[in-house]
């Protein structure tokens, strides 16, 4: 339950160099560290919030360095608090531009519009702030402004590239979903089309848009104990085979 959601704590935790996880159960949350301010990716529920609000201190950083949000798309379990966050901190808001309509309610009806972004993210658009620059590509099909990120993370000796499919769930693909929000059904193919557009990637690192995607708690309870980073651990492998699964559940999907 979206009121609940709070109660599914994750102790925060640096993945890797500038890249944190700072979610909750139902949803991840990164921080980026770029030196010259912090990036939110998904802040999640409101009520949610004062978790990861207090896993930001409990890091060390400060709420008010915040200095983009971005969302990977327009779902309240990635977005709900993100009028609250930037009006918080001053925040300048990121989310693709065709996800706008679904943003404003036109498709599924939000009781209230759950934020007014600064930024409307196209195909290859760069978001850059600091050391981190993160290449936005466009993957429709969970929704149609659906984004997938793509960035280096350091720990000043080391860089490697971070990667995270935007939208991986294949819930909206049913034909029940889609035909109860007046759906087109051609987000099936879109869908496929995207996983086909990114499963090529280089990803050093793995990044989840839920915990499930790539095992981000178990990872995160060996951080401590592990002498090679989960993280970094055969994520090119975890990343294709992870795609090649979505594929194959949406064309399964497509089936019915």
């Amino acid at each position: 339950m979206a009121n609940e959601v709070w109660s599914g704590y994750v102790k925060p935790a640096k993945m890797f160099g500038n890249l944190y996880f700072i979610g909750v159960q139902a949803v991840c949350t990164h921080l980026i560290d770029t030196g010259d301010g912090l990036i939110i990716i998904d802040p999640g529920y409101s009520e949610s919030l004062h978790v990861i609000v207090n896993n930001i201190w409990e890091l060390g950083f400060k709420p008010s360095d915040i200095k983009y949000i971005v969302v990977s798309h327009a779902h309240f379990d990635h977005m709900d608090s993100v009028a609250a966050l930037a009006h918080m901190t001053g925040a300048k808001t990121f989310i693709g531009k065709a996800d706008l309509p679904l943003l404003r309610g036109e498709i599924f009806h939000y009781n209230l519009i759950p934020f007014e972004p600064d930024v409307l993210l196209e195909d290859g658009d760069v978001i850059s702030l600091g050391n981190t620059s993160i290449r936005c590509v466009s993957t429709p099909g969970h929704t149609d402004g659906t984004m997938s990120f793509f960035f280096d993370v350091t720990d000043g000796e080391k860089t490697v590239r971070a990667g995270m499919f935007g939208g991986a769930g294949c819930n909206t693909l049913q034909r029940d979903f889609i035909e109860k929000n007046n759906l087109s059904f051609d987000c099936r193919q879109k869908y496929i089309d995207s996983v086909d557009k990114i499963i090529g990637e280089r990803v050093d690192l793995f990044m989840g848009n839920h915990l499930g995607n790539n095992n981000t708690e178990e990872k995160l309870a060996l951080l401590e104990t592990s002498e090679e980073n989960p993280f970094l651990k055969n994520s090119q492998s975890e990343w294709t085979a992870f795609l090649e699964d979505r594929r194959k559940r949406a064309l399964d999907t497509m089936n019915t």
